[in-house]
This record gives structure tokens, sequence and C-alpha cells, in this order.
């Protein structure tokens, strides 16, 4: 596709929105313009907030969740059980978790998993955040909610070695996710379900 931009700020616009996850240029090109179309009031509305979000948003100081300020609201919710956390990659696999109604307890975000290809080794994440927190001793259970693949595996492995010390249980969503899935890409049913069904996590070190 050849791009005759008629404005070079056009342009500009174009190849920033064309920088975020699955947008395309001709997907960026149809937002910008839809920008253009909206009264200034709303575009200046909407990147105001855009700022307001990236410099105020905050990470929980206990489980790495996003938060406005201070503790998130799942850590702060008297009624979740604090006696079970359940571990997983990302904000948006707390959501997915969430959105399936079928767990009470507190998360704990990594951040990523650990994925040499991509860079990402275990000081990257936040493990020792989690290994103190457990050993703070009012956990009783660690849910690994990893995506089942090689790197959510080995991630699994790292942490399951970290926590042994530790008079815990330790298990892992059931395999109603495929293996080789990421929970971004699993139903919201399926999900819970495998939350609910989760299994013991046995390594041999």
């Amino acid at each position: 596709m050849n791009d005759n931009y008629p404005s070079k700020l056009l342009e500009e616009a174009v190849n920033e929105f064309a920088k975020l996850p699955g947008i395309g240029r001709k997907t960026a090109l149809r937002l910008v313009l839809h920008l253009l179309r909206c009264d200034a009031s709303e575009v200046n509305l909407f990147g105001q907030l855009v700022m307001r979000f990236r410099n105020e948003i905050q990470y929980c100081p206990q489980c790495h969740n996003l938060s406005d300020n201070g503790l998130c609201v799942i850590c702060s919710n008297s009624s979740r059980d604090k006696s079970i956390v359940c571990v997983v990659e990302s904000v948006r696999d707390v959501m997915l978790i969430e959105n399936t109604q079928q767990f009470n307890g507190l998360y704990h975000v990594l951040g990523g998993i650990i994925s040499p290809m991509n860079g990402i080794g275990p000081s990257d994440l936040s493990i020792d955040l989690l290994v103190k927190r457990v050993s703070e001793g009012q956990i009783k259970e660690v849910i690994m909610a990893l995506s089942a693949t090689l790197e959510g595996d080995t991630t699994n492995f790292l942490l399951y070695r970290k926590l042994s010390p530790f008079n815990i249980k330790t298990s892992t969503i059931a395999r109603g996710v495929s293996l080789g899935d990421e929970l971004e890409y699993t139903d919201e049913l399926t999900l819970g379900r495998s939350i609910l069904n989760r299994t013991l996590l046995v390594i041999n070190l």
C-alpha cells in the first residue's frame, strides 16, 4: 500500500497509532481521521485522560495489579480470602479471571513469564515480592494460573522451587486450558472451570 498523505501531521499521527499492538496502518488511519472529525474538546479530553493514565496509574505494592492509589481494590477488599493467591502473568489475566466470578482470593501479577528468546529472565519479574508475601505466613495456597506454554511451565517450575521451603499448598489450573494456549484466548467458562478444578502441582526437584 502506497501512503500518499496530504499532511505531514496526519502521517505522523498514523505512525504513532500504528505502533499500538493489533493496530495496522489502515486501522490507524481510520482512527486518526475519526479523531479529526470529533469536536476539539473531545479530542483534548481524550488526550488528557491518556496522559493522566500514563502519569498517575500505580502498581499495587502488594500484588502488582494496577491501582489508582495504594492497595488495589482486590487487595483492600476485606471479603476476599487472603489465604489463597493466584499467580498470573499480567493485569489482563486478573481481569479475565475476575470475569469468571469463580475465584475469591488474592492475586499476584508477575509482569510476564520467563522467556529467554524475548530477553525476560527471573529478575525481570516480581518473583521476589511473591516469595516475601508467602514468607509472611498468611498464605496457605498458591495457584499457578500461567499460560499452558513452555515458557509458562518454565516459570511454574521456578516458582515451585522458590516456594518449596514454605509449608503451603501449590496448585496449577486444570488443563481445560489447552496445551500451548495463553489465558488471553481462553473463554471465561473454561477458565472458570480450570480455576475450580485446579490440581496439586508436584515437581521433582
